[in-house]
């Protein structure tokens, strides 16, 4: 039987044929929608895993400055030692290894950025930053605690009348100390976020 026609003489197309353009395009509308997505999780995991790398970049500088203060505080042999106080000796250690720490993270950060892909399985990742960050901030915090009291003691006496110089490079380096503290317990807040992410949605990122 032969389709009707219309007033022009042409043929009218039929309901299955007027369907299949739409669908076509609901498709590519759908695919471009889907890639848009994509590229606006991915851009937003790659600033927050900059920002990451922003504080952990910040922790190593200034623990890194204050170890090196610390390390170099000598000045003379009629000169006070940092090696000759224990709480001197614990500042420069903790502030040491939560620089080594912070290198590594950084070198985990910038391979996170640039491949997509965390350095280890990302379960092992996520635990391991949270609970480094939250062992080293105690470290730092509690050394540089004991360093502040330590050089509030050296006030009181006449050991900084006598070289104030090497009392006022102690406090800077407790100083520098704590800085680095705390750019590290903003890490810390970050990797928090990601285990929560991680057991709430399975990723270490809500997207």
């Amino acid at each position: 039987m032969r389709s009707p026609r219309n007033g022009t003489g042409s043929h009218t197309p039929s309901p299955h044929h007027q369907q299949r353009f739409p669908t076509t395009t609901n498709h590519h509308s759908i695919g471009i929608s889907e890639h848009n997505n994509n590229n606006n999780n991915n851009n937003k995991l790659r600033r927050f895993n900059s920002l990451i790398f922003v504080f952990r970049l910040a922790a190593f500088c200034f623990s890194l400055a204050s170890s090196v203060f610390m390390i170099t505080n000598s000045r003379g042999t009629d000169s006070p030692h940092w090696y000759d106080y224990y709480g001197y000796r614990y500042v420069f250690a903790a502030n040491a290894i939560v620089a080594v720490y912070s290198l590594f993270e950084m070198s985990a950060a910038v391979w996170e950025i640039t491949k997509g892909l965390t350095l280890l399985p990302e379960i092992l990742q996520v635990w391991f930053d949270f609970s480094h960050d939250q062992v080293f901030a105690y470290l730092l915090l509690s050394a540089n605690s004991a360093g502040t009291e330590l050089a509030t003691t050296l006030r009181s006496k006449e050991t900084c009348a006598d070289t104030n110089a090497f009392c006022v490079q102690s406090e800077i380096s407790i100083a520098l100390g704590f800085v680095g503290f705390m750019f590290l317990g903003f890490s810390s807040l970050l990797s928090g976020f990601r285990v929560a992410c991680f057991i709430i949605n399975g990723s270490r990122f809500y997207l």
